[in-house]
């Protein structure tokens, strides 16, 4: 006689549900609709934001004092080939090792469930607790992000909304659940590159000005240029070329253009303005015709110790026994987005190990350890 399988916990229950939805940016898939009822059920005033195609929201609890939001997105990248999958990559499961598999269950869906479960608990052991908890959810994270948390945030920003401590649900743990924490981030600044020079025949070089040739050094002394050392929450800032593209395809044709595509991931030792003026002296000390389009993904932001760091940390080492380490690694989040509104940011989530991967997993016991350190770091927060 077979056994029934063991009933699931409340937030794996509700991962599975986000998880079954196939919310490939920027479509919901009727995720946050499903949030949006037990947040109502659970006593919040509900404020949908859709903006061109994205739905977004915002929600609130509670009146004066501190705002301790949930920020995080229902979208998930794409699967890649199905046919990769050990398993249909929507149609969640718990494998033998007892993880949860399915797209979004790392990145972030499961993040979400234990919010929402921690949140309903929270507000149930503690209804008249001080200040007010928010969540801002979106479904455009993963594609360009122009309509989710960076337009949600500037109708905040218009009406003066107190924003004070937020928690984005990144998939922020390395090894183990709760081992790192994200207090800020490395700002974007990209670039393409354009050099011009002469086409001509490869035969009559005196004819003609590669822009290849007159643009690799300029190209290998921005590539050996240090730019800065960094900081104590931060590592130097980092210039890398993405992509090299000249010629015509024929092989006895010198190019007229080039073009570089490149990208600095800059610490608060840098600014916009200061990269870009370095980067225009060294082309035009190899005398070159060029010309440059910028794009600022975002800005540095940084959270300090302080109130929500600390009780992030403590809530921690309560539930796993483990101390946390803060870092600004890794790539940028919609955190930079919320960071302007003067909010103490810290990202927390699962282990990363699978994010954005075919066959992404995450041990399924720790949502409900995330969930626990949700609430422990409400109590701290937020308790009467």
């Amino acid at each position: 006689m077979t056994s029934p399988a063991p009933a699931l916990s409340p937030t794996l229950e509700l991962a599975c549900e986000l998880i079954r939805r196939p919310s490939v940016t920027p479509d919901d898939a009727g995720c946050q609709q499903l949030m949006l009822e037990r947040l109502a059920n659970a006593g919040f005033a509900i404020e949908r934001m859709r903006i061109e195609e994205v739905e977004n929201f915002w929600a609130r609890h509670g009146t004066d004092g501190p705002v301790l939001c949930f920020a995080g997105h229902t979208d998930v990248v794409p699967t890649g080939p199905l046919e990769s999958w050990q398993y249909p990559p929507f149609d969640v499961l718990i494998d033998e090792q007892g993880m949860l598999c399915g797209r979004g269950a790392a990145d972030m869906k499961g993040s979400l469930a234990s919010m929402i479960i921690a949140v309903e608990r929270f507000v149930a052991d503690h209804p008249h607790h001080q200040g007010a908890i928010a969540f801002l959810i979106t479904s455009d994270e993963e594609g360009p992000a122009q309509h989710g948390t960076r337009a949600v945030v500037e109708r905040l920003r218009a009406r003066h909304e107190r924003l004070d401590w937020c928690i984005v649900g990144e998939p922020s743990s390395s090894s183990l659940l709760g081992d790192t924490v994200k207090n800020g981030r490395r700002g974007s600044l990209g670039a393409t590159l354009t050099v011009r020079g002469k086409q001509g025949h490869v035969a009559y070089p005196q004819l003609a000005r590669n822009p290849i040739h007159l643009a690799a050094p300029a190209l290998a002394e921005l590539a050996a240029e240090h730019w800065d050392d960094g900081n104590a929450f931060f590592p130097p800032t980092s210039f890398q070329i993405s992509n090299l593209n000249a010629g015509t395809g024929a092989t006895n044709v010198i190019p007229g253009t080039l073009s570089a595509v490149f990208n600095f991931r800059f610490s608060t030792e840098s600014t916009v303005e200061g990269l870009q003026q370095r980067v225009a002296a060294i082309l035009d000390r190899h005398g070159l015709d060029w010309h440059i389009d910028w794009a600022l993904s975002g800005l540095p932001f940084l959270t300090e110790p302080g109130a929500l760091l600390d009780a992030v940390a403590a809530s921690i080492k309560s539930v796993t026994g483990r101390d946390t380490v803060a870092s600004t690694s890794g790539g940028t989040s919609d955190g930079r987005f919320i960071a302007t509104l003067g909010t103490q940011v810290v990202e927390l989530g699962p282990v990363n190990a699978t994010i954005h991967q075919v066959n992404e997993r995450i041990l399924a016991s720790d949502l409900d350890l995330l969930t626990e350190v949700y609430y422990q770091t409400m109590v701290r927060l937020l308790a009467c």
